[in-house]
């Protein structure tokens, strides 16, 4: 990811957006609820979504979201896992713009993990505003494994090891550490424009170079 610029979610409510996907007559409908929870999710935010209001924007009855999940955690869950699938999807496809080994592969990982933050803040805030601490889903700690994996894997190339050493897992706990709070520090209204001042692909393409000698 080269461009500097974080894109933000198109303009339209989810009821309009949604309305133009029901000729898909519930022939999927977890798939349906799911989008519905996410559209809601960003639209509202995580603690103010309900159950009565993701089945109202799918068009399917109250009952509907019973058939595949146990209760509203359990979509909200799902939302996570697949905005999480999400995220690892677009930052492997960032780096395939660039040699492996290279640090410009751990600055695209920084670039796509802010733009998650930025561009998702609903699914964001779900994964790391406390709801997922309190579920006992061993997928959620999965998924955060492969996308904290994906970085120590690129952290071993740059350094020249074949494996996850205890080094590679220091320096990429410090990358790791930098871009999530950096994440949640442009998130904030308050406090983004301290940064203004600063190009972020230029500010992370540093954060790595430095970390990675």
């Amino acid at each position: 990811m080269t461009d500097t610029k974080i894109i933000k979610n198109s303009g339209g409510n989810a009821e309009s957006r949604m309305a133009e996907k029901k000729a898909y007559h519930h022939g999927d409908l977890r798939a349906a609820l799911i989008e519905a929870t996410r559209q809601l999710v960003e639209e509202k935010g995580p603690d103010s979504f309900s159950v009565s209001d993701a089945c109202r924007l799918a068009g399917v009855s109250t009952a509907a979201p019973y058939k595949h999940f146990k209760d509203k955690n359990e979509m909200l869950v799902a939302v996570v896992l697949e905005g999480m699938a999400r995220h690892r999807a677009n930052m492997l496809s960032a780096l395939q713009e660039f040699p492996e080994g290279s640090p410009e592969r751990i600055t695209a990982i920084g670039m796509e993990y802010v733009a998650f933050a930025m561009n998702e803040p609903g699914i964001f805030r779900l994964k790391f505003g406390g709801f997922t601490d309190r579920i006992a889903d061993p997928r959620l700690e999965e998924g955060g494994q492969q996308s904290f994996g994906i970085l120590l894997s690129e952290v071993a190339k740059c350094l020249g090891e074949s494996r996850i050493t205890e080094e590679v897992r220091r320096r990429g706990f410090l990358l790791w550490s930098f871009v999530h709070g950096l994440s949640f520090i442009l998130r904030d209204r308050g406090l983004a424009d301290k940064g203004e001042e600063f190009d972020l692909h230029d500010l992370l393409k540093d954060v790595s170079e430095r970390m990675l000698k």
